[in-house]
């Protein structure tokens, strides 16, 4: 069944879930601590950033959270159009089903690790994801 199965294919709505749910935990943080203006979402760091009342702790996990965010945007595109062209091109499906769960995984690994850690040195680990 796994090598019969398009699993492949829905890997692109999880990856594009990958892609979201940091700005969501963001956006909720944001909205928590000092209220979401959506007339200009854009300020909202900037807005958090010169608050009183979150810490620079709390603002620098904000800041990953939207940096893993846009790294997720990013990357999508890239990652559709690869499984399309596997696709197309009739590749092996139990191969693409295989990448497509290593790929999912390691998104969610590096979200992990970009959110998570503060230290210069444990921040060179989302390279390695």
């Amino acid at each position: 069944m796994f090598a019969n199965t398009a699993i492949s294919i829905y890997s692109i709505p999880i990856v594009w879930f990958s892609a979201f749910y940091p700005h969501t935990l963001a956006f909720l943080s944001i909205n928590n601590a000092i209220g979401w203006k959506n007339v200009q979402p854009r300020s909202n760091l900037g807005r958090l950033q010169e608050s009183k009342k979150v810490t620079a702790e709390q603002v620098a996990r904000i800041n990953r959270m939207e940096g893993a965010h846009m790294n997720g945007i990013e990357s999508f595109p890239i990652w559709v159009a690869a499984v399309l062209a596997g696709h197309v091109a009739k590749l092996d499906q139990g191969y693409l089903n295989k990448i497509s769960l290593l790929y999912i995984a390691t998104r969610l690994a590096y979200n992990h690790v970009y959110i998570g850690h503060t230290k210069e040195g444990n921040s060179w680990l989302r390279y390695s994801t």
